[in-house]
């Protein structure tokens, strides 16, 4: 396991160090998108930055949630179709047939 490092960003005019062992890039990245999120809520009217950025943190906690099941249900739909697979497989080429009874 790495040993995390420091990464300093600037956040709303608010300077931040965040110790993660994640890239500092990666990080910044991250950052950039909660900005862009709250600067789209701003210009939808809202004033108060605490209130922007609690809409914008639900909104990405949406998008989150959303992702999550999309993904659940996606492997479902590959379990239901790999399952099928193997009963037309069956059909089509049976398994090897046990040796008759002495």
């Amino acid at each position: 396991m790495s040993t995390p490092g420091r990464v300093e960003l600037t956040l709303f005019g608010q300077t931040l160090t965040v110790r993660t062992e994640a890239p500092a890039e990666y990080i910044r990245q991250l950052a950039g998108y909660l900005e862009e999120r709250v600067e789209a809520v701003t210009r939808g009217g809202m004033r108060d930055p605490l209130t922007a950025l609690t809409l914008a943190a639900l909104d990405i906690t949406d998008e989150l949630f959303r992702a999550r099941q999309d993904q659940t249900r996606q492997e479902g739909d590959v379990g239901q179709r790999i399952g099928a697979l193997v009963e037309m497989l069956d059909r089509i080429a049976p398994g090897p047939t046990p040796p008759p009874r002495p």
